[in-house]
């Protein structure tokens, strides 16, 4: 893999999916740090914010949320990874080239993009500048130090693809084919890896979706592991059955020696387990969305990364 692009030179705040709740935002902020002057959010010291994308969809802040996050990527205050609802509102608001969305229109796909949808009905320009930003949003970031990705950090992906780290027209109409590289790239990185479970298995989702795959748990090496033991999020009904070899490819572990590893996506419960990952890999999506708080790590450089360096905001009801 080619050297990375932008040498860690500072500290970042790292910051996991927010979904539209900017109140919940601000208050993280001015516990970071930083203040708001001329319409953006900046700290005095030279930090710089990581957002690991989810900007939109199910909050009641989307417009608020995107202000925030545009004006500080537009002033050098921060930088950001692509989340999975910002792709999946790209391809929702594309046409192929036979006239069809890229993102069908269906009642489940209407519903998970309603809430966003309805908060820019009266704001269509500058809805479309936020589409435009979103096409400027990377699918990963490694910054040198430390690495940023929604939701699985793929060494092979981002080895075999560089030039896919950023989604051009071609590229985002190309990752709708299935079975196509372009489609396991842009699902695998923002969505996370996923396999079928044994016949007559079945895992149920935090939605109380019963479903026949699951996500891995990517960051661990699958050789020896079991279905269940690989599970994210953890399922008492998904089988002890031993993972088969031909897994090892989507899960070969995230390295000890590799750079501290920030993502979101996977809607992590709070009042339960230790809150890294592993020593250098930390999710910070807390489920913001079902009460849960806005998470940032402060990172200033460390290769093993410490708890107490979480920062936490909740809504109204939490001090």
């Amino acid at each position: 893999m080619k050297e990375p692009e932008h040498p860690a030179l500072q500290s970042y705040d790292i910051i996991g999916d927010i979904h539209g709740y900017a109140s919940i935002l601000e208050k993280l902020l001015r516990k970071l740090g930083y203040n708001e002057s001329s319409g953006s959010w900046r700290h005095p010291g030279g930090r710089k914010v990581l957002f690991l994308g989810d900007f939109i969809d199910r909050g009641p802040e989307i417009r608020r949320t995107l202000e925030i996050a545009r004006a500080m990527t537009r002033g050098g205050a921060a930088v950001a990874v692509m989340g999975n609802h910002e792709y999946n509102a790209l391809l929702y608001h594309t046409k192929s080239a036979d006239g069809a969305w890229l993102r069908p229109h269906s009642a489940k796909n209407v519903r998970q993009h309603a809430v966003t949808l309805a908060q820019f009905w009266d704001a269509r320009d500058e809805w479309e500048e936020c589409l435009a930003w979103f096409t400027t949003l990377p699918l990963w970031l490694d910054l040198g130090g430390v690495r940023a990705v929604h939701a699985n950090w793929s060494d092979r992906l981002v080895a075999a693809h560089p030039e896919w780290r950023n989604l051009d027209p071609d590229l985002l109409r190309r990752s709708t084919k299935r079975d196509s590289a372009e489609f396991e790239h842009c699902e695998v990185l923002l969505k996370g890896a996923e396999i079928a479970l044994p016949a007559g298995s079945y895992f149920t989702d935090k939605e109380n979706t019963v479903r026949s795959k699951i996500r891995l748990k990517w960051w661990l090496a699958a050789r020896g592991l079991t279905y269940r033991q690989l599970c994210m999020p953890e399922s008492d009904t998904v089988p002890e059955t031993p993972i088969p070899p031909s897994v090892e490819n989507l899960c070969g572990g995230y390295a000890p020696e590799a750079p501290p590893l920030f993502f979101g996506h996977y809607w992590l419960p709070f009042e339960t387990g230790e809150k890294l990952i592993a020593p250098n890999v930390a999710c910070l999506d807390f489920s913001v969305a079902k009460d849960g708080p806005l998470t940032a790590y402060r990172w200033d450089g460390e290769q093993i990364l410490d708890e107490r360096k979480l920062v936490f905001a909740w809504d109204k009801s939490h001090p």
